[in-house]
């Protein structure tokens, strides 16, 4: 994982997670990797992911099942679907509205873009209508 300098690496490791419960790698109830599974995979000081997997414990992301690690809540998509998007709409949205207006995008070219990186980038699914 290469991260970026602009975001806390315990944060980047956080969407890395939710990315992977978002995905569906990572369904509800499903054992995630261990602190130190995933520090070695990611390079990283375990004590960064630890802070990761504490920040998605207080978010309801992630709970422990003591003794056997770390588990995806049942409503743990969910969750994470409601935060990621909240952020997204406060935090990027507004540049993206501001190069779109500055670059002469609208909505139409913008939609075009939008099915092409999908069927690109993910399988179509049942869920392709309410995207």
């Amino acid at each position: 994982m290469e991260f970026r300098d602009n975001e806390a690496i315990y944060l980047q490791i956080a969407a890395f997670v939710s990315e992977n419960i978002l995905a569906g790698k990572w369904p509800a109830e499903q054992k995630i990797p261990s602190v130190r599974d995933l520090a070695v995979e990611l390079e990283v000081n375990p004590n960064t992911v630890m802070r990761s997997y504490e920040f998605l414990q207080n978010q309801g992301v992630i709970y422990n099942k003591r003794g056997l690690g770390l588990f995806v809540a049942p409503d743990g998509y969910d969750k994470i679907k409601a935060y990621r998007r909240d952020r997204f709409i406060e935090q990027d949205l507004q540049g993206i509205f501001r190069n779109m207006y500055l670059l002469d995008i609208n909505f139409d070219e913008m939609q075009q873009w939008y099915e092409r990186f999908k069927k690109d980038n993910y399988k179509s699914d049942n869920n392709d209508e309410n995207k």
